[in-house]
């Protein structure tokens, strides 16, 4: 009876030894899968900062565009009426020429 148990024992430890190699495995297959999600993460979140960096960069450059375009608009509405001005010099100007 007791050897019989002593075998007993031994098979129990020997299938609770198994069981325990096939829970580390598993274990060791989740920390392989975390680790690598963790290397996809650390790359996203680079590639998310240096979006962030390059749509600051862009809006500064869409700013700066739309000032000039501001800028060109004002002048182009100067120079137009400089020009309806002049029209109105000469035309004045050869009035009286036309007079005579």
């Amino acid at each position: 009876g007791h050897e019989q148990l002593l075998k007993m024992m031994e098979e129990r430890m020997m299938d609770v030894e198994q069981k325990l190699r096939f829970v580390k495995r598993l274990l060791q297959d989740k920390v392989n899968q975390l680790k690598e999600q963790l290397s996809k993460n650390t790359k996203a979140d680079a590639m998310v900062k240096d979006l962030y960096v390059e749509n600051a960069q862009l809006l500064k450059a869409l700013e700066m565009t739309e000032q000039r375009q501001k800028t060109a608009e004002r002048k182009n509405y100067l120079l137009e009426e400089k020009i309806a001005n002049l029209n109105r010099i000469v035309k004045n100007l050869a009035a009286p020429s036309f007079a005579s």
